[in-house]
């Protein structure tokens, strides 16, 4: 973040800016060269201090600057304002979303403890802010009226991002929390709801993970790219097409939802298709303990309304509540609340789930596991570097004109589009010494694979970066190519660590050229081709 776009100084007194995560170390190394960091708070709440000073002791604001261009003379001065205003470190998720991720957010709640404000209102560390809306909203007195998960039988799992993996290769060993795992052999996948061809990397991969099993059945109301990639689609009502409550844990109403339209199609509920298959498995009543969806929604919010009654909260009964043109208020605990406020208070009598009960600057445990990309101590590993032939960074964010790649065949989602493509933001030197002009269908290339996209001319992004929202609905040609705009086409399919196998889906290197000629036709618009179709009865 430049100097032009910081926050006025009385935003400043309570949130200091970071640009990039490089500056982290260096904010720490001063903060304790300097003396400027909260030695009392770091010495009863804090553990592993030493081993991270000395590891912060050659991240120096000068070799910072080589690698994010920020003054070291700005940072130093950064540091210093930091420690002399009550501070919160506040970070986006996507943060995490990149090669060793995990260190990206352990390095800003190490910087806030080192300030010593952790536990104090408006000071401290804030994680996710800009994508939850319930961050600062006082709790629920009561969760939500819902369906407890059950006993699950099978105790085998996977990190989300290890899909691909676990699909080609059956029977394989991974590092996983150090642990070490062994990848189950899945002929058969159940996909419902989600949309693992926006969201894993390297989607030409992917695809040929999918070809593996026997069978893929995909529950969902949306032709997503997932579904277009099932042996078999069960067609799920839209919300507007069921009867259910209507809720959030960020939102201080609950409301009834009658269904307002009758199911699409061939469309039925989730409700319906599970208790299909529970009764082909012979396993009805076990599943649906002969309530129909409505005796449901009455049972669980008459049981919700019990325990809040027992509490002194009184909410209408079912009747009322089902027939109401407005929603219920859900009571509230009290909001005044500070994050950590006990442990701050009393560290030993309320102690962190952390091996030390402390905040963990450094961590024996993690040390232990003995991973080469995962030390014991928040560290900075330098990111893989442009090269002649992908000589521009590529950052995947969140779209601003969709959540994740929902609705992306929508009115408001399709407007953004460039000649029906995702738009590429890039900055016009790279463009003009490529001969793209803003509104030109370009092909973003790299070893994966390419993408096609529309170029948008700005000078709102550094040279050399070139920046495309996830969420465009995969649209692949025969080779697995996305002609829509997918970046994880360009991604790669490897996990932050072996700690925690998350994503890495947020950065590419890529080479961009203009596409000439009439670009390929779009199918993600329309229904795909359909080989069958049936009518899934109970059998008798």
């Amino acid at each position: 973040m430049t100097d032009e776009v910081k926050p006025p100084a009385s935003a400043r007194n309570r949130l200091s800016w970071l640009w990039a995560w490089w500056n982290r170390p260096a904010l720490a190394r001063v903060l304790i060269a300097e003396k400027r960091y909260d030695a009392d708070f770091v010495g009863t709440h804090c553990a592993g201090f030493d081993e991270f000073a000395d590891s912060v002791s050659q991240c120096t604001p000068e070799w910072a600057e080589q690698h994010t261009g920020v003054a070291a003379e700005r940072i130093v001065a950064l540091a210093a304002e930091m420690a002399a205003h009550r501070t919160m470190l506040t970070m986006s998720w996507s943060m995490q979303r990149q090669l060793h991720g995990e260190h990206t957010i352990w390095l800003g709640v190490a910087v806030a403890a080192l300030l010593g404000q952790i536990g104090l209102p408006g000071g401290g560390f804030g994680h996710g802010y800009g994508s939850t809306n319930y961050v600062g909203h006082a709790p629920m007195a009561l969760p939500l009226p819902r369906f407890g998960a059950g006993p699950n039988p099978c105790k085998s799992f996977i990190p989300v991002a290890r899909i691909a993996d676990m699909l080609l290769h059956p029977g394989d060993e991974y590092d996983y929390n150090g642990r070490r795992l062994r990848y189950p052999d899945i002929r058969l996948v159940y996909w419902a709801g989600g949309n693992p061809f926006h969201h894993h990397q390297d989607l030409k991969r992917l695809r040929r993970a999918f070809g593996r099993p026997d069978t893929v059945v995909v529950h969902d109301s949306m032709w997503t790219s997932t579904a277009r990639h099932a042996d078999i689609v069960l067609p799920a009502t839209l919300t507007v097409e069921r009867d259910d409550f209507g809720a959030s844990v960020g939102e201080t109403v609950l409301f009834p939802m009658p269904a307002l339209i009758p199911p699409h199609a061939r469309a039925r509920d989730d409700h319906a298709i599970l208790a299909g298959l529970a009764q082909r498995l012979g396993i009805a009543e076990d599943f649906d303990g002969g309530r129909t969806p409505l005796e449901w929604l009455e049972a669980l919010y008459t049981e919700w309304a019990g325990k809040l009654a027992r509490r002194g909260d009184v909410v209408p009964s079912w009747p009322e509540f089902w027939t109401a043109a407005q929603p219920v208020t859900v009571p509230m605990r009290p909001a005044d609340q500070v994050m950590l406020a006990e442990f701050r208070a009393d560290p030993a009598g309320h102690p962190l789930r952390t091996p030390s009960g402390r905040i963990q600057l450094t961590s024996p445990e993690i040390s232990a596991f003995g991973y080469s990309d995962c030390p014991g101590v928040p560290s900075w590993f330098p990111p893989e570097q442009p090269s002649a032939d992908l000589p521009l960074r590529l950052i995947a964010n969140q779209p601003k004109t969709r959540l994740h790649s929902q609705l992306d065949v929508g009115g408001y989602s399709q407007a953004s589009k460039v000649h029906g493509r995702e738009p590429v933001r890039m900055h016009p030197a790279d463009a003009a010494e490529r001969g793209i002009a803003d509104g030109d269908v370009v092909r973003l290339r790299n070893r994966k694979g390419w993408v096609l996209a529309g170029a948008v001319l700005t000078d709102g992004i550094a040279p050399g970066v070139m920046q495309l929202a996830t969420g465009a609905w995969y649209d692949p040609d025969p080779d697995g190519n996305c002609v829509h705009g997918n970046p994880n086409v360009l991604t790669t399919d490897v996990g932050t660590s072996s700690l925690g196998q998350g994503t890495t889906g947020g950065h590419a290197l890529v080479e961009v050229e203009l596409f000439v000629g009439a670009p390929p036709p779009l199918s993600v618009l329309g229904p795909p081709a359909i080989r069958a179709t049936a009518v899934l009865s109970p059998r008798s």
